[in-house]
Parts: structure tokens; sequence; C-alpha cells
């Protein structure tokens, strides 16, 4: 299959640049797709000396964000990745075109491209679900880029139903295909010793993942588990005015707490990608009691590590984990029942490695990157072959 696919994506996880999910994602599948012989191209924004760079196989095209008034940025970031586009099709034909909820908006359809939207979560899903008004200028964006897909892949069931229910997918082909997980690299780790009675927490610092109400049910777990810690692995987030959310939640939340809450929990920031897995495998109990998640890579990949996991029972949760086999679930607004699940799993001890062995085999079973891989293989070879 002589393929040729491109992304557009400012997240490829280039040395010294924080990635978030979808760049999680690009660095997983884009070098196993060059290993089966498909060329890869990412075409996107970086704040990176260089306009070209190969890794991998990956051919990187690094564009800079253009000097200008703020209501005319949109049509030059556009048109450069147009002009881009066009440079590499006329050097070496691309055959897919894939960008994120917004991403095709401005685009001009190139005769012979198929074009496709990965629903990583858009402005009319978070909007939806965070209980806030729609910006038009963003809505109108993600309304046009959904008029010119030709197909849609959507990585949770979950966010597959729910952007239906909000932007028109006119009967176009939809794809469920996760997030893939490196299972090589997601593992169990002998050499590091479990901290009984430890939690931990990765993610985006912010309301939206529920580490607030991780911090309330403390307290709670306390009374029977005095020495349980929390260790809060994330970058901040910041209100709309500028301040910190971690400030917030030490000012304005912590102090509520008895003391020793205060005193058992540790802020440490980001940790790079190749460090989490560590962090996982150190904890005895990893939680994740996200508000709303597409699908969520946190989850699957402390699975991945054998470990113990809270999860969400929101959204994708029940995607992810079957309960009281490969992980629990938790109401992610209830600081009660996220103290319930950790507590149960500190006092069930003797059946918990099964869990672990459990959630480690499902997350081989769905979002193993072979299997994923080869679901996004047969995905290209159906659309490339139908054109």
């Amino acid at each position: 299959m002589n393929v040729h696919i491109c992304f557009i994506a400012d997240e490829y996880p280039l040395p010294g640049l924080v990635i978030g999910g979808i760049g999680s994602f690009l660095f997983n599948i884009c070098s196993k797709l060059v290993e089966r012989n498909i060329q890869v191209t990412i075409i996107g924004f970086y704040k990176v000396e260089e306009d070209y760079v190969e890794t991998n196989g990956i051919n990187i095209h690094c564009l800079k964000n253009s000097q200008g008034g703020r209501f005319l940025k949109w049509y030059y970031k556009s048109d450069k990745i147009q002009k881009k586009i066009e440079e590499v099709h006329a050097k070496n034909p691309i055959s897919y075109v894939e960008g994120g909820d917004m991403d095709l908006a401005f685009v001009k359809k190139i005769p012979g491209i198929k074009y496709g939207i990965r629903m990583h979560g858009g402005h009319h899903f978070y909007s939806k679900y965070e209980n806030k008004p729609l910006n038009k200028w963003k809505a109108f964006q993600e309304k046009l880029s959904y008029k010119k897909a030709d197909v849609f892949i959507g990585v949770s069931q979950f966010v597959i139903d729910e952007t239906a229910k909000v932007l028109n997918l006119d009967g176009r082909e939809v794809y469920l295909i996760n997030y893939p997980i490196n299972t090589e690299k997601f593992k169990p780790v002998d050499n590091i010793a479990v901290e009984k009675y430890s939690l931990m927490f990765a993610g985006t610092v912010c309301e939206k993942k529920g580490i607030r109400q991780l911090i309330l049910a403390l307290p709670a777990i306390l009374e029977k588990y005095p020495q349980t810690t929390l260790n809060i692995y994330g970058k901040d987030w910041f209100f709309p005015d500028g301040s910190s959310y971690i400030n917030y939640l030490k000012k304005d939340i912590i102090p509520q707490l008895q003391e020793l809450a205060f005193q058992n929990i540790i802020f440490h920031g980001p940790v790079s990608i190749r460090e989490i897995p560590r962090k996982y495998a150190a904890a005895h109990v990893c939680v994740f009691p996200s508000h709303m998640e597409t699908l969520g890579l946190v989850a699957p990949e402390a699975m991945a590590v054998e470990k113990l996991v809270v999860f969400t029972k929101e959204g994708p949760g029940p995607e992810v984990i079957e309960p009281y086999k490969t992980g629990l679930l938790c109401d992610p607004h209830d600081p009660e029942d996220i103290a319930a699940k950790i507590i149960w799993y500190f006092d069930h001890e003797n059946e918990t490695s099964e869990i672990g062995r459990n959630a480690r085999q499902s997350v081989l079973n769905k979002f193993g990157l072979d299997h994923v891989v080869e679901q996004n293989l047969q995905f290209l070879n159906k659309l490339i072959n139908n054109k």
C-alpha cells in the first residue's frame, strides 16, 4: 500500500516541548506507521529554530506563527498550512490529510486527497460537558471543519456519540479507534518498590480533572489510613485573570483540611513521558477522577503498568474499566465516593494483584500499540482504495 499521510498538528514531541494527549498519540502512532511503509508528514506550528525536522522517518514541517493583528492570525496560519500541504503534495503526492476537530476549517481541499478528522474532543463537546457557552468564532470554525471532512475517527464511542449530537456528520463513515498505549514502555517495573498507601495523580492540575475533589477526599481516607500520601504530577492551569489553580488549591482548598492532610500532599510539577511509567509503578493506587474525558491516556497507561486505578465513571470510563475486575470507577464530583473506592483497595490488599494483572491484559487487548496500528492500517486501506 503506497500511502502518504499528513497530520496537521502542533504537538509532536520535539525535544524540549511539553506534550499532551495528542502529542502522545502522534509519538506512538507515527513511527509505527513508518515501520509499515506508510510515509508520514506532520505540518504544524512549533516554537523551534528549525523549519524542517526528520525524526524516526517522520517528516515534520515546523511553521512559525505570523506577526499581525489578533483577528488576522487565523488567516495567516491557515494560509501557511495550505501552502505547505500544496508544496509537499507537489513533490510527493499525499493520500490522506488528518487534523483535529477544528483543523480543516480553512483548508482548501485538493482533488485526489481524502480528508479526515480525529475526534480528540472539540469545542462543542467540551462546552457541553463543562457547561460553558459556545464561543461563536470557535463554533463556526469547528462546524466548517466538520463540513470539509470525508471521514471521522473517534478515540472512544462516547466522543463519537456525543459529538454526533451537536455536529452534523451527514452519514459519513465514522471509525472507532482508541488511542494507542506503548505497552513496552508502560509495563511493570520490577526494580521500583511500591510506596504503600501512596496515591498518584497525573494530568493538568485543573478543575475538570477532578483534583479538587480528590484532595477533599483525603480526610476520610486519612481517618482509616493516616500514612496516606498524595503525589500530584502535572502542569499548572491558570484562570482567565492569570492566577494559578495550584495556588488556589494551596490557599483556599487544602487549608480546609486537617493539618495531616496538608502535610501529605506533594505537588511535583510536570514529569517527562520517559519518567511517568516509574511514577505509576511507585504508587499504591493511581487516581484520575476526571469530570470529563474523550478517552484519557493516564488510566490505561497506569493499567498497563499493572497498577490499581480509580477512574471516572463519567463519559468513556466504562469503556476503559470493568469495575472490580480491571479497576474501579468513581463519581468524580463526590469526594466521599472517591475516598470509598481508594479505601476499598487498601482494605482488600490480598485481592488486588489479580486486578492489576487483568488491567494490563485489558490494555493489551484494546489499546496495545500493534493492535491500534493495525486498526489504523485497515482504516487507511479501506479509505484509499475506495477513492
